[in-house]
């Protein structure tokens, strides 16, 4: 016991002379002389007090530093529990805050946050003081603390410089101008006879070689006239599908010859053709074509344009009208002869010097020429070796090439072209201009690129904010619901309200995937993929079933658009494009549907067919029998009183096999099966009408004098879709 106290005692002594000693050491004072390690047990304890010089050196060490290590810790602490001085007016706030920042942007302690994000929905057993806060709750906390916040201020982005590349301004000295042929699209409804009017103005099979004889994307051609005149042709297709194609069309032309079937009269597209050459502001001559069978009457389509404010010659208008049969080949001379003279009325010149100018009229990809595309040149005059840009792509020219797929030098204002040495395809309608060099042509798609980016973060940033809008008043509704409850009860509620989704997304999920048709869509054509999109663009019907357009393009069908199709479980769709054996093959062993078409109202039809097969079948119910009930009453089996009616059928009859259901007063109180059907005494399965019967229903169910008991089948029938694309 006494050596316990002492040890105790002696500890004492240790930490009180190593107090001193720290004192000494602040003061930079050394006193006595070096200390020396002596054994305690030589010395009594009284001298350990009286000599603190006696002690040993290791230990007074420890102690020493052990004592500065406490000393600085503590202070250490004194600091991190200094009060952070209280933010007053506005409290500066950003995007990805953590717990601490916030705390310290708006002069508060840590737990005040936490008391402040109670009334949010975060679960604060997974918040941390460095977790980050979404942009919500960071100002519901501010608000909840009485104080107001205000957006960072991001660092502002150098403005970058405006590289882009600008059409040349218009000369209009008469030197320089020079004649060229002008530029004539023929435009009409499907079926009118564009291309047979366009095969016979330049002696070629062009309807041979489109499907069906329907023109699907522009054709740009030079017809030479026997006076040695040229007229460049763009023919357009009719179909109500190519509605951008038409526009785009008209934007490049000069003369618009409008074809109108002298048996049909205007049609819908032949008053959308009209409205795009007001558009444009071109002037149109009037071909009234297959005047040569006997059901025609030119007189009647002259009438009926007047409607559309297209006044022909004889009406006192300015509007040349020729009677033509393209078939034939009647007046085609005539129709010839007064396009040329509109276009020396309207004096067609162009500047055939400096930089190159045009328009895409089409694109497509070529499996051993790469991207190619169709273009009519407006200034400059395009040759092999120049630097061009269109959209977001750029071209060295390789080779050019004209309608008949010759390789041409040149090629002047006014002439279709096809170009060869394209990056990438741009799109048809894209304007095309001239750079200096490759460098410059890279510098240009950059900053047009740039733009875009742009352009689509300031779209894509309203479209958030409208969202968070929406989503924060819904939230702030709710809270307003749950305000009276405490934080525990609060998510008690939301446990009980969002438990069933819980269960519910595996199935909801499998639901979603079986009601979405996943799309690719390759074409041969810019223009033609275009023009499916705008089709899949009027779909309206997304609560039968969910149409998702995963990847369109150009070109004919690859293993990366198989295996595309079979990681969305969908169908991919080809217009006039091909797919080989091993592409097929490899489609079958996956079992992805590849659906290759020519036309494109047949690639819609299948496409419908592709929808309904989604849909879930409907039942129908057919009537069969119907009887009336004229008495009632029960029978004893074993111990139960089952309720029987005494019934005769006035149609149809009653099959025991089929379904029934019991009707009162207009209302289906019960349906079901029959659980017996008698005539007389004996079972049957058939009453037929006329005959009286007596039947029990598989359900304990009283009957009153007067019930209907209909017989009934119920058949699955396929459901169809209501989109209707409009043609």
């Amino acid at each position: 016991m006494n050596r316990g106290l002492l040890l105790r005692f002696e500890n004492l002594v240790q930490l009180h002379g190593a107090c001193w000693q720290l004192r000494a050491l602040s003061s930079r004072k050394v006193y006595g002389a070096q200390w020396k390690p002596v054994p305690l047990s030589a010395r009594p304890v009284a001298s350990l007090l009286l000599h603190p010089q006696l002690w040993p050196k290791h230990r007074l060490i420890s102690a020493a530093l052990s004592q500065c290590r406490h000393l600085a810790t503590k202070e250490e602490t004194k600091k991190k529990k200094k009060k952070i001085p209280p933010t007053r007016g506005e409290v500066e706030i950003r995007q990805k805050m953590t717990v601490e920042e916030l705390a310290q942007a708006m002069g508060k302690d840590i737990d005040h946050v936490y008391e402040a994000l109670l009334y949010t929905d975060i679960n604060l057993d997974s918040v941390e003081p460095d977790s980050i806060l979404h942009e919500d709750h960071i100002k519901m906390v501010v608000q909840k603390s009485g104080m107001k916040y205000k957006s960072a201020k991001l660092k502002e982005e150098k403005e970058r410089k405006n590289t882009d590349a600008v059409k040349r301004q218009v000369v209009s000295y008469p030197a320089v101008l020079t004649p060229r042929p002008p530029v004539v699209t023929i435009l009409g409804h499907v079926d009118h006879g564009k291309t047979t009017l366009l095969d016979s103005l330049r002696k070629t099979q062009v309807a041979s070689m489109e499907a069906g004889g329907i023109t699907q994307h522009i054709g740009a051609f030079i017809v030479h006239m026997p006076s040695g005149e040229k007229i460049t042709f763009l023919d357009t297709p009719g179909h109500a599908a190519f509605s951008a194609m038409r526009a785009r069309g008209t934007n490049v032309t000069d003369i618009v010859i409008l074809v109108v079937a002298a048996e049909d009269g205007v049609m819908q597209q032949t008053i959308e053709s009209i409205q795009h050459a007001k558009n444009a502001g071109v002037p149109l001559i009037l071909a009234i074509n297959k005047c040569d069978k006997p059901e025609a009457d030119p007189e009647r389509v002259k009438k009926e344009l007047l409607a559309h404010d297209v006044v022909c010659e004889e009406f006192g208008g300015d509007v040349q009208a020729v009677n033509i049969s393209a078939l034939k080949g009647e007046n085609l001379m005539v129709l010839a002869e007064a396009t040329v003279a509109l276009a020396e009325m309207l004096e067609l010149k162009a500047d055939a010097t400096g930089l190159v100018e045009g328009t895409i009229i089409e694109s497509r990809k070529d499996k051993g020429k790469g991207p190619l595309t169709t273009a009519i040149i407006q200034r400059g005059t395009l040759r092999k070796g120049c630097v061009l840009v269109a959209g977001k792509t750029w071209a060295k020219v390789r080779f050019l090439f004209d309608e008949n797929g010759k390789a041409v030098d040149a090629a002047s204002p006014g002439i279709p072209v096809e170009i060869m040495g394209w990056k990438e395809c741009p799109s048809a309608g894209d304007e095309i201009l001239e750079v200096e060099s490759e460098q410059r042509a890279q510098e240009v798609v950059a900053w047009r690129t740039y733009a875009e980016q742009q352009e689509k973060m300031k779209k894509d940033l309203e479209v958030i904010e409208a969202k968070q809008k929406e989503h924060r008043l819904e939230y702030e509704k709710k809270q307003q619901k749950l305000a009276h409850l405490t934080w525990r009860q609060r998510k008690a509620v939301l446990y009980k309200a969002n438990k069933h989704l819980m269960f519910s997304r595996p199935k909801e999920r499998t639901e979603m995937d079986e009601n979405t048709l996943s799309l690719i869509v390759k074409g041969d054509v810019d223009g033609s993929v275009e023009a499916i999109l705008n089709i899949l663009d009027s779909y309206d019907c997304e609560d039968e079933c969910k149409l998702d357009i995963v990847y369109f393009g150009m070109g004919d069908i690859s293993e990366n658009d198989v295996s595309l199709a079979e990681a969305f479980n969908g169908v991919i769709f080809g217009f006039s494009v091909k797919a080989n054996e091993s592409i097929k093959k490899l489609a079958d062993k996956k079992g992805i549907k590849i659906k290759l078409h020519n036309i494109i109202y047949k690639l819609i039809e299948d496409l419908k067919d592709e929808l309904n097969s989604r849909l879930p079948p409907s039942v129908v119910e057919t009537t069969i029998g119907e009887a009336s009930v004229l008495d009632t009453f029960s029978v004893t089996v074993g111990k139960n009183k089952i309720p029987v009616a005494g019934c005769r059928v006035h149609k149809g009859l009653l099959d025991r096999k089929m379904k029934f259901k019991l009707i009162r007063n207009r209302d289906v109180i019960w349906k079901g099966c029959l659980s017996s059907l008698k005539h007389h005494k004996d079972d049957v399965q058939v009453i037929k009408t006329g005959m009286d019967c007596g039947l029990s229903l598989d359900k304990n169910l009283e009957f009153s004098i007067g019930d209907e008991i209909i017989c009934y089948e119920e058949k699955e029938v396929q459901q169809t879709t209501s989109w209707d694309p409009g043609f």
